[in-house]
């Protein structure tokens, strides 16, 4: 098996787990912190699944992994808005709580 495909499987799981966490927690109590968390999840899925798709080597033209590429672009934009936007988005929630 590709190493690659290997530790993308791997890392698919928690991350899923993230985006179904902030995904429910979302349905309960819509505001723009739990958004903010459930976009920078689904960001974050973004780029195991784009990594995925370069360990396969679907989509050959978006040229995975090479840099100045479609495919590179992708991912370090969804990486980028994935780990501001979900920690910014905890940490809005976490301050703006009510302490019961």
């Amino acid at each position: 098996m590709n190493p690659t495909l290997a530790k993308s499987i791997a890392v698919l799981v928690p991350t899923g787990m993230l985006l179904f966490g902030s995904t429910l927690q979302f349905s309960r109590r819509k505001g723009l912190a739990t958004l903010f968390q459930v976009i920078g999840a689904a960001c974050l899925v973004a780029v195991v699944i784009a990594h995925v798709c370069e360990a396969l080597g679907w989509f050959p033209r978006m040229h995975w992994g090479l840099e100045h590429s479609v495919g590179h672009y992708i991912d370090l934009v969804a990486a980028i808005v994935g780990l501001s936007l979900f920690p910014i988005g905890y940490l809005f929630g976490a301050l703006t709580r009510e302490v019961a």
